[in-house]
């Protein structure tokens, strides 16, 4: 039986991307991602912050376009495969990591929107080479703009 997994964030770099070469020439490039969430204490009624923090990975020419394009601080939208993996912190305690391989990755930014840059996007197949990255259909300060979302 086939299975699926995708998933969605929405957040902030947490670190500059940093891009490598594999040994046959592919690149990589990985980053960090913060997704805050707030909900109010039920006991208290005071609102209190979480931080996720995802590390994301992005193969081929959508990697080199991150890497050139994404900063610290840049708010993203991140759409791939999911997975977690748990290791041996320094201190000896278990943690687990929460890890995306990104299929596409918008640059959410109004700078960035308003210059034409967007979405690294893979293909119907996945990764491979050669694809241009998809350009945001709407306008910034159309009625449906992202900032308008509710989340």
């Amino acid at each position: 039986m086939a299975s699926f997994s995708k998933v969605s964030i929405i957040g902030n770099l947490g670190r500059d991307p940093e891009m490598r070469y594999t040994p046959n020439g592919r690149p990589v490039t990985e980053f960090s991602v913060a997704v805050n969430q707030s909900t109010k204490n039920q006991q208290t009624g005071e609102w209190v912050e979480a931080t996720d923090w995802f590390r994301v990975t992005v193969w081929g020419d959508r990697a080199e376009r991150t890497a050139e394009q994404l900063r610290k601080g840049t708010r993203v939208f991140v759409e791939g495969r999911f997975r977690t993996r748990e290791f041996e912190g320094r201190d000896g305690q278990k943690r687990v990591s929460l890890e995306i391989t990104a299929d596409s990755i918008v640059n959410l930014d109004p700078r960035a929107r308003e210059e034409g840059e967007g979405a690294f996007s893979a293909p119907a197949g996945g990764f491979g080479g050669g694809s241009e990255p998809v350009r945001p259909t709407r306008a910034p300060g159309d009625a449906d703009d992202l900032d308008d979302l509710p989340f």
